[in-house]
């Protein structure tokens, strides 16, 4: 992985991404910044989770470096908020309500052996053709998947069937730093 965010740095993205979405909610439009820090300027891939309550309220994110990173977190906690199928957009009077989680991902890698991931240390992508799935590497300790299940619910949400990761599918695995308000 690119190096590691510290504490302030964590913070200072947490607050980026809840000025973004107050901003957002209540203007329609993303909030103009000026940034100096050069770690914030390099190109990483990152998520945004929007929980409340302890429930998924959104997740939306960019697994490949596309953007510098406060870009990608402004682009990504709008998504999220506004643009996941499977919620409702999110209201401004919700905002206050919602914890936000950011994960900042390493570039993914081929595995060629499912033996290879490691449950809570790897994101999964799952590929077929035109199929892909993501499982940040939170998800399967938040629901004790073992690796079988993890890999099912992958191919699931690459809108595979569940047995599909036995066949011809590329996995790659990623790494994420995991932070939260």
């Amino acid at each position: 992985m690119s190096h590691s965010l510290n504490k302030n740095q964590q913070q200072f993205l947490l607050r980026l991404a809840r000025q973004t979405l107050d901003h957002y909610l209540k203007a329609g439009k993303t909030p103009e910044i000026k940034i100096v820090e050069e770690y914030l300027k390099e190109k990483r891939g990152a998520f945004v989770t929007l929980k409340v309550n302890d429930q998924l309220r959104g997740c939306i994110g960019y697994p490949l470096p596309y953007k510098p990173l406060y870009e990608t977190i402004m682009d990504v906690a709008i998504s999220a908020a506004t643009q996941d199928y499977r919620f409702s957009p999110l209201t401004y009077e919700e905002l206050k309500e919602v914890k936000i989680e950011i994960s900042v991902l390493s570039l993914p890698e081929l595995v060629k052996n499912v033996k290879e991931i490691e449950v809570g240390r790897h994101g999964i992508i799952i590929s077929k053709g035109p199929y892909k799935g993501l499982l940040l590497p939170q998800v399967p300790l938040e629901y004790d998947w073992d690796l079988e299940t993890y890999l099912r619910h992958g191919c699931l949400k690459a809108g595979l069937n569940e047995d599909e990761w036995k066949k011809e599918v590329q996995i790659e695995v990623f790494e994420a730093q995991v932070f939260s308000e």
